[in-house]
């Protein structure tokens, strides 16, 4: 990880070196945060965040079925971000906004522990590699089952709930694959480590939907929207994981991630086992759309311009009440 110069935290502005947190910081023992990722990419507008608002959106919810107070607004957020992305200087950038349980009680009732909402920026590539981009990845389904929505809340962003990822990424590395499907607890498919699934039959795109245990992705919606506007049937239903062998392309994808084929699962090649045509077509498109190449979507980008420095830092939170008690 290459650092940058600054790091937004709970309104300020601080050193990369100086964002540290205390030891007993509550999110820290019992994994209480949740976050989203986020991408800025180089546009010919300039630095652009991707559907910025949305993801602002989905953390604050998170935040809700966790019943974490957030002393900052969406807009308050959504600036922070942009701010941070012009001070650091950067035309490209992956971006972590994180809101935890702070330092100040221990236990497992969380609601005496303060609320904290950082936001950091760091160049960094694509996460299954540019090869994998190219010529697709390998993957396995995992022998980890997706968390259940009796369990936790798979809808919810939330920082301890990527145990169960963590646990199906490691079985799929010391395997050899690049990633990992998780299925439901009912069997059907439901999404990799840290993207959405798509299969491909005749001409048509299935994707596992809400029932699932999915995480509704930013880019999920962005590529279900793009497929559609391009002619494709998309289809959001159960996914039986015999699918997957059987169709003739698949591909996924995320934030980090961004649109990436999968030409082999479970040592069965998909299709040709090379990237198919329609996936071609998909990622080309959505790659127009995320660099501000299609008009057509241009309002996904909240451009960074130089009125993003103008904000004097901590701005954003100065008025802001920090919530250190009980929600009631």
């Amino acid at each position: 990880m290459d650092p940058t110069d600054l790091i937004w935290m709970n309104g300020d502005f601080v050193a990369w070196e100086d964002a540290k947190v205390h030891v007993l910081t509550h999110g820290l023992h019992y994994g209480t945060g949740v976050f989203e990722g986020v991408r800025c990419y180089e546009t010919e507008l300039g630095p652009a965040v991707f559907r910025n608002a949305e993801h602002v959106e989905r953390l604050l919810r998170s935040a809700e079925l966790y019943y974490m107070p957030v002393p900052y607004s969406a807009e308050q957020i959504r600036a922070a971000t942009l701010e941070l992305v012009a001070r650091n200087g950067l035309s490209s950038c992956y971006i972590r906004p994180i809101i935890y349980r702070g330092y100040g009680s221990m236990g497992l009732n969380p609601l005496e522990a303060p609320v904290d909402v950082t936001i950091a920026c760091w160049e960094w590539a694509t996460y299954l590699g540019e090869e994998g981009q190219r010529s697709g990845i390998r993957a396995k389904v995992s022998s980890w089952r997706r968390i259940s929505p009796d369990s936790l809340i798979p809808q919810a962003k939330a920082s301890g709930q990527y145990l169960n990822s963590v646990l199906a990424k490691i079985e799929s590395l010391k395997a050899g694959y690049a990633e990992a499907i998780l299925l439901d607890d009912h069997g059907y498919v439901c999404e990799g480590t840290g993207e959405n699934i798509y299969v491909i039959r005749e001409g048509e795109i299935a994707t596992p939907g809400q029932s699932n245990s999915i995480l509704d992705g930013i880019s999920r919606r962005s590529v279900i929207q793009i497929a559609r506007d391009l002619g494709y049937t998309v289809t959001e239903r159960d996914v039986g994981r015999a699918e997957l062998y059987l169709a003739d392309e698949v591909f996924m994808s995320g934030t980090a991630a961004e649109l990436v084929p999968v030409v082999e699962i479970d040592d069965h090649r998909i299709g040709s086992g090379s990237p198919g045509e329609i996936t071609r077509v998909m990622q080309a498109s959505f790659d127009d759309a995320i660099h501000g190449r299609s008009e057509r979507y241009r309002e996904w980008l909240d451009v960074v311009t130089p009125r993003d420095l103008e904000t004097p830092a901590g701005e954003a939170g100065a008025a802001a009440q920090r919530i250190t008690g009980a929600t009631g």
